[in-house]
């Protein structure tokens, strides 16, 4: 027994040994591939600087792969994609990757369900709209991570537009809900390739273009091919988030999932400066569009038809209403609340 007791302790600490000896084997990297809505000038802003700090301080244990509108799909595919797994992570708005739920409406430009960039992560943060969010991508196994506000819409022309008539007949690039909305107003919505829109409003297949404030209008060169730039907006911001394929998100580390929700964070705070600052300073300072306004009395009619276009999306699904309501409120509450909040 004696003899048998030894050769069974010796044996066991000569496989432990063994263990400690062998080379260790290395772990795999885990690769994702994230898609943007945004043309390589415009991700240099919006998404770029917080994928390099995510794969900075993931080191070898992750890698995020960049790709720029329409590179590895289109971005009207960019949900179906997604939801394969033919890529693992999308940046865009819900309206523009045509994701098909009851919230894919409100994405991008909702005709005024915001002012002010803020009011974007206050109504998914504090009025509830993460947790529809998160329900309704989740039927559909797509994880919806983080969502934040861009710049505000206008419209950006080569014709001056001083009035509500000045629209009419105008052929405009817009997002799909906002060209439903001003179609009422005349607006003949033009859907193409972002990275085709420059050249088209200069071979004149385009009038101008509803997508961004004047922040992107210079970075990505429209400034460059349209003369006006009207003040009015029909949004004060966009709405956009941050998804993943369920599966690929699922089968992250809990470390990976909370660096990963660091760096969307840090994408939503550095578009709140630049676009807020940049809005400003392009008004005052920048030489190349001239600024243009509707009277406020005839826009507040623009303003109306807003809140009849929501009740008639709310009319479409008790989700949609239930969405609607939680913006009614939102806006009767900043309302109240008064300045700085709201100017009347």
């Amino acid at each position: 027994m004696t003899t048998r007791r030894k050769f069974i302790t010796s044996a066991g600490a000569g496989a432990v040994g063994a263990s400690l000896a062998a080379p260790a084997i290395a772990q795999s990297k885990i690769t994702w591939r994230l898609q943007t809505y945004a043309g390589p000038a415009l991700a240099e802003h919006v998404v770029k600087p917080a994928i390099d700090a995510f794969n900075k301080v993931a080191g070898d244990e992750m890698e995020i792969e960049l790709y720029f509108a329409d590179q590895l799909v289109p971005t009207g595919e960019l949900f179906r994609a997604m939801q394969k797994g033919t890529i693992d992570a999308v940046q865009s708005d819900d309206d523009s990757m045509a994701s098909p739920t009851e919230v894919t409406v409100f994405g991008g430009y909702f005709p005024f369900a915001s002012r002010y960039s803020l009011d974007v992560p206050v109504l998914f943060n504090q009025y509830g709209l993460n947790e529809i969010w998160d329900e309704e991508y989740s039927k559909v196994g797509v994880k919806h991570l983080s969502a934040g506000s861009w710049d505000p819409c206008h419209f950006a022309t080569k014709d001056p537009i001083n009035s509500l008539a000045d629209l009419k007949g105008k052929r405009v690039f817009t997002f799909p809900t906002a060209g439903r909305f001003l179609t009422q107003f005349g607006v003949v919505p033009v859907t193409l390739p972002w990275e085709d829109i420059e050249v088209a409003v200069q071979t004149g297949e385009l009038d101008g273009i509803a997508w961004s404030g004047i922040t992107e209008d210079y970075t990505v060169g429209w400034a460059d091919v349209t003369n006006y730039f009207l003040t009015n907006n029909i949004s004060g911001a966009w709405a956009g988030s941050f998804f993943a394929n369920m599966d690929r998100y699922q089968e992250l580390p809990e470390h990976l999932k909370e660096l990963l929700k660091l760096a969307m964070d840090s994408s939503h705070y550095y578009r709140q400066w630049w676009y807020w600052g940049g809005e400003a300073a392009l008004r005052v300072n920048g030489p190349k569009m001239q600024l243009t306004t509707i009277p406020d009395e005839e826009w507040a009619t623009v303003e109306a038809a807003a809140h009849t276009f929501w009740d008639e999306i709310a009319a479409e699904s008790e989700t949609k209403a239930k969405v609607v309501n939680i913006f009614k409120q939102y806006n009767a509450d900043m309302v109240k609340a008064g300045r700085p909040y709201r100017y009347g």
